[in-house]
């Protein structure tokens, strides 16, 4: 049979869950006409290599093995732009998601019945009790609502991340993809010149088969990541605006600290200025680390201590500019809190910039 489908699998640690899943997808599409496609982020636990494997025995499964580039959404565009066949399916390797559904999802596609096909967690007939996530779930509801209303799609479950597509399709969208954090469905339906016609499938969602989860807190940060790039993305670059949302909390984390040591502990503004530069600066290491640059995340102690240190001296001169800034327009009459504003600012540009490049290299 002609190839017809490439189900892309986009992997971190999935090394004890992808013999059986191809089993299954075996079992569910029969021995010919599709191919999978795992895109793997260079995981510690052997995934490539566990491909690789496989590949020699069923020439049905590809490999591309990424170094130095992290997340679901960029991994499958790269699926994409990878195979050959004219339909493609993203779905999780950790077994949560059925493969049972990709024939009729194809089917309803080569019938022109929809422009994307997707598993729904929520569509009548659906279920999550394998999922064992409350919290997750009242995340996923809360951010359908705003996914509906950005793409102005009709959907129960716009968040999913099992679907089908034409490749040429996704091909076509891929140059305006944000390509960031795990949501490349609601990414594809946004960046559409018009609203895509969707089918959905309910799908039980499964509890994970081997490993253990990838999706964090983080995530809900990854879904700002993608508000900001659908909204402001083409006037501010995306991760600057995270950056900026990081540094707004820092903002606050800073008059705090000012707050404390100026006038109550010391009579000397320059002092308690610099010490809430310090503090700030610490935290916006903190949390830029696990959040504006997961992807390139630091990690262990040695990591972590050379990244401060370094966000820190790269940080200096917006530092040495924020207090000297800050210093003067206080000095010359300008309340406290807005001389304290007017030195965050001059610095933020500076920090972004030599942060970005030095602490984790990348832009």
């Amino acid at each position: 049979m002609t190839l017809q489908l490439a189900i892309i699998l986009p992997t971190l640690n999935e090394s004890g869950n992808l013999a059986p899943l191809v089993e299954r997808i075996d079992s569910a599409l029969g021995a010919s006409g599709w191919e999978v496609i795992v895109v793997d982020d260079n995981s510690t636990d052997g995934t490539a290599d566990e491909a690789r494997a496989l590949a020699l025995a069923d020439p049905r499964v590809r490999v591309i093995q990424r170094i130095g580039r992290r997340g679901l959404a960029s991994a499958a565009i790269e699926g994409f732009c990878a195979t050959p066949a004219p339909y493609a399916a993203v779905m999780d390797a950790d077994h949560q998601h059925d493969p049972a559904l990709l024939p009729n999802m194809l089917a309803a596609l080569t019938a022109g019945e929809a422009d994307v096909c997707v598993a729904s967690r929520f569509a009548e007939g659906a279920s999550t009790q394998g999922w064992d996530a409350p919290e997750r779930e009242r995340l996923s509801g809360f951010a359908n609502r705003i996914a509906r209303a950005m793409t102005g799609v009709e959907l129960s479950d716009p968040m999913s991340g099992y679907f089908m597509l034409p490749t040429a399709t996704a091909r076509a969208l891929a140059p305006r993809l944000s390509g960031i954090g795990f949501k490349i469905l609601l990414d594809l339906l946004a960046t559409a010149a018009r609203p895509m016609r969707v089918k959905e499938f309910p799908l039980n969602f499964a509890a994970r088969r081997a490993g253990t989860s990838k999706l964090d807190r983080a995530v809900a940060f990854d879904f700002l990541a993608g508000l900001y790039d659908k909204t402001i993305g083409r006037i501010v670059p995306t991760r600057f605006a995270l950056f900026g949302t990081v540094g707004a909390l820092g903002v606050v984390v800073h008059f705090i600290v000012l707050a404390t040591l100026y006038p109550g502990m010391t009579a000397t503004f320059w002092k308690a200025q610099l010490g809430a530069v310090l503090v700030a600066m610490s935290f916006n290491f903190w949390l830029n680390n696990a959040l504006t640059y997961r992807d390139q995340r630091l990690t262990g102690a040695g990591q972590i201590v050379r990244g401060w240190a370094g966000f820190v001296a790269t940080c200096a001169v917006g530092g040495f500019a924020n207090v000297a800034v800050a210093t003067l327009l206080e000095a010359q009459g300008l309340v406290w809190p807005l001389a304290a504003l007017a030195g965050i600012l001059i610095g933020s540009v500076w920090n972004y910039a030599l942060s970005s490049r030095f602490v984790w290299g990348r832009y």
